[in-house]
């Protein structure tokens, strides 16, 4: 039994040319490239909207796209596949603000005199007060004879007497009451109502002004040693450190007025250069190698590159204030109590580890030499077996001690 399919095509329609279905085009060949007398039907896609579309002119060849011209780009390479990302280049510090202090208040010399004036002020204001006892009428008379002054009689204590007291008296007070020393080293910060009105610097006996206020300071190099303070190394491990650091003031006026306490603000500054410079303790690998660089005069050790570092930051720091910073450096380093056992005990681990590779090195030497030696001058002829016999045994020897090679190297040349 067999079964016969019709396949149904749609008619063919004429050519955009006006040739018929069948027909050959204008150029002479076929329709479609085919034979004579064979035709392709076309396909069509039939819209309920719209009307039939030819297939050929949906998938026409697309012009060739213009070159775009490309940059070179960097990819970066994925996180969590063993590939290292692309580094960024790290961006600018901005720098710290720097404290500052009232720009007008700065050191100036302040108006004094000579003590001598002091002296013969004071002196005027006690004659005069003796003058005006003795016009008064007020004196005793062993003094008046003492004195060989004649007794002024008829004279009481009037409102004149009493003027010439008060002037007199403020004269001498005046006098003697401003009278000061200056010393080497010191100097006096003056201040009237609040207001700065000048530093004292002189030596001697001087007259201030009894009205003003008077701050001495202590204007000497100093230096200032620390108690243990935090800081860490450059691996972060906490640690405790002491510091000596020389000083001075510069800058009386900024010293004194601008902060409350210019030593304590000192003792902030090196607190807080410990926390961002890292200090290395002593007896470290990292410090040891610095200092066995140092000592051949090609490297500083840790210690003088921590002590430069603090010394610029610190000065920085207290430069504002009117303090003049020269060094601070660590004089002590230990480890803070919480890691101090750890520490320790790493350290041993760390020195008994580096003793073994030295002691491990000098063997396998010494066993080389001596293989080396017994070979080459023929005093023995050994296979691959008895060389690594006799290395074996000389390995144990050396590390074992003196009676264990007595021993082995009797054996062996028996």
């Amino acid at each position: 039994m067999s079964t016969t399919s019709e396949t149904t095509t749609s008619p063919t329609p004429d050519p955009p040319g006006g040739s018929p279905a069948g027909g050959s085009p204008a150029g002479g060949l076929p329709a479609g490239g085919l034979p004579e007398g064979l035709t392709r039907p076309v396909r069509l896609i039939q819209n309920e909207a719209t009307t039939e579309i030819p297939v050929h002119l949906l998938f026409r060849d697309d012009p060739e796209p213009a070159p775009v011209p490309l940059r070179p780009a960097i990819v970066a390479r994925r996180q969590g596949t063993g590939e290292q990302p692309r580094l960024r280049r790290p961006a600018a510090a901005r720098p710290r603000p720097v404290p500052q202090v009232d720009p007008e208040l700065a050191e100036r010399p302040a108006r004094v005199l000579p003590g001598a004036a002091g002296v013969l002020a004071g002196a005027c204001g006690a004659a005069g007060c003796a003058v005006t006892s003795w016009w008064a009428g007020v004196l005793p008379p062993l003094l008046l004879e003492a004195l060989r002054l004649p007794a002024y009689g008829g004279a009481v204590l009037g409102p004149a007497q009493w003027a010439a007291y008060a002037g007199a008296g403020a004269l001498g007070m005046f006098g003697f009451g401003g009278l000061a020393r200056g010393r080497t080293g010191r100097a006096w910060v003056l201040n009237l109502f609040g207001r700065y009105r000048g530093t004292v610097r002189r030596t001697g006996l001087l007259w201030v002004n009894p009205l003003l206020l008077r701050r001495r300071v202590d204007v000497r190099l100093r230096h200032w040693r620390g108690e243990p303070m935090p800081a860490a190394d450059g691996n972060g491990v906490a640690l405790r450190a002491v510091t000596l650091v020389v000083w001075r003031v510069r800058d009386t006026a900024r010293a004194t007025l601008g902060v409350e306490d210019h030593e304590a603000y000192l003792r902030e500054c090196v607190e807080a250069a410990l926390v961002r410079v890292p200090v290395e303790p002593p007896g470290t690998s990292r410090s040891s190698a610095d200092t066995s660089r140092s000592s051949a005069g090609t490297a500083w050790s840790s210690a003088d590159t921590a002590g430069e570092a603090l010394t610029r930051l610190v000065a920085a720091d207290a430069a504002a204030i009117g303090l003049e910073v020269f060094s601070v450096r660590p004089v002590r380093v230990e480890y803070a109590p919480e890691v101090a056992a750890a520490m320790h005990r790493r350290r041993i681990a760390a020195l008994d580890a580096d003793r073994r590779a030295s002691l491990l090195t000098s063997v396998v030497d010494s066993v080389e030499d001596t293989v080396t030696r017994l070979t080459t001058r023929g005093l023995v002829d050994l296979d691959d077996y008895e060389r690594k016999a006799l290395v074996k045994d000389l390995t144990v020897a050396f590390c074992a001690g003196p009676a264990a090679g007595s021993s082995i190297g009797m054996d062996m040349f028996n």
